[in-house]
């Protein structure tokens, strides 16, 4: 691996660490060439540095000063935060959803799983009447009993997906207000 290679690997990481770190006491970052043309980036302005604008790098933005949200938001836009800041609870005009439409809606999505239910039930009961404990009728094309073995551990996981698929479909149920 070439040297710039390694370069761009450690900023790289730098990078994702500067960013899941939050920035207590410098918000300025710098990049830093040294004499064999290595990058490094800091928070530190070690002479031959330039400050990294997060409009050019995309990656790094600087966090927002530290003071009481603006009452306009085309203020706090000016004030340099990237968005205004989200409201503590759900704004006023949320739309809201009566409980009769909320029953309704619940009685349409029981009645969905119900059916999916069903078919899920029916899908097993097949699966198992053709898994014959185990012993299911071999097949024209299985004169390798390798294949045969083959074919019944497939029915085998596909009796236990269809027994997943029905638990996870009678919590969905029981989930149901």
């Amino acid at each position: 691996m070439t040297s710039s290679a390694v370069c761009l690997r450690l900023a790289g990481i730098y990078l994702a660490l500067a960013l899941a770190v939050p920035a207590f006491a410098q918000s300025v970052v710098y990049r830093c060439v040294d004499k064999e043309g290595r990058v490094l980036y800091t928070d530190t302005n070690t002479g031959n540095c330039k400050v990294v604008d997060s409009i050019v790098s995309g990656a790094i933005s600087t966090p927002a000063p530290t003071r009481a949200p603006a009452a306009n938001p085309a203020v706090t836009m000016r004030q340099g935060a990237s968005r205004p800041p989200a409201a503590a609870s759900s704004p006023a005009n949320f739309p809201r959803v009566d409980n009769a439409t909320q029953r309704a809606r619940d009685d349409d999505r029981r009645a969905i799983l119900d059916e999916e239910l069903r078919a899920e039930e029916k899908k097993l009961a097949d699966l198992k009447r053709d898994f014959n404990n185990g012993e299911p009728e071999r097949q024209g094309n299985e004169r390798n009993y390798a294949k045969y073995q083959e074919r019944v551990a497939q029915m085998r996981e596909d009796i236990g997906r269809a027994e997943k698929n029905i638990e996870a479909i009678k919590r969905e149920i029981a989930n149901i207000r």
